[in-house]
């Protein structure tokens, strides 16, 4: 025989509901005496019946596991609170960084000559006194940038004339060589030229002596 589908709503009758609520109360103390044996669980059960009669099973010793529950709820709800608290901390943040932004955009908007209308003489005597410490600011560091190119061009000025000495030097010594050598060539060719008249005058005393010599 097919054991049909049970709705889970209030049983209407007296008498059925007691027999429902004994077996079902026996087959969950079993069940949760199988799972503390089985699983070695620590397993705590309390039931109570229409009347207000107490049912209960515990594996180990109930009062401790009941402290032990709500130490665990505690702490669950201590850290739903912790999380809570972060989370509209978190908004807080959010709502001051928005507004911020807002207040820095329209600073921008103003300090470009934006959106004056609404300004009062004070807060535009503010940009201007802004505007001005600003354009020093920009003017001081304008000036540097000059100093600095300036220091650097004469730094390269310097090793410029530098190398410019150096090469005139070399041109000078260079230069200097060059009639020494000439004047040592001239004065070999001139000795070369000297040699051959001696040579030729040499050749020719003989030459006469025996001329004489065949008169004689």
């Amino acid at each position: 025989m097919v054991r049909g589908k049970i709705q889970m709503r209030r049983i209407e009758n007296a008498t059925s509901r007691q027999v429902t609520f004994s077996k079902r109360r026996n087959g969950l103390l079993k069940k949760a005496y199988e799972l503390s044996v089985l699983c070695d669980a620590e397993v705590a059960l309390i039931i109570f019946s229409q009347k207000g009669k107490l049912y209960e099973f515990s594996s180990s010793n109930m009062q401790k596991t009941i402290d032990k529950y709500r130490g665990c709820v505690k702490e669950d709800q201590r850290s739903d609170q912790d999380i809570e608290k972060y989370v509209q901390e978190l908004k807080l943040e959010a709502i001051n960084m928005a507004n911020t932004i807002e207040f820095l955009e329209a600073s921008q908007r103003k300090l470009l000559g934006q959106d004056l209308g609404s300004s009062s003489l004070e807060e535009l005597q503010q940009i201007d006194s802004q505007l001005e410490r600003s354009l020093t600011n920009v003017r001081a560091r304008k000036t540097q940038l000059f100093k600095e190119e300036i220091e650097r061009l004469r730094a390269k000025e310097m090793l410029l004339l530098e190398e410019n000495a150096r090469l005139s030097q070399k041109c000078g010594l260079e230069s200097w060589h060059a009639p020494a050598k000439r004047k040592e060539i001239g004065s070999c060719s001139q000795s070369t030229q000297s040699s051959e008249v001696e040579t030729g005058l040499f050749i020719g005393l003989p030459e006469t002596r025996v001329l004489e010599y065949r008169r004689f």
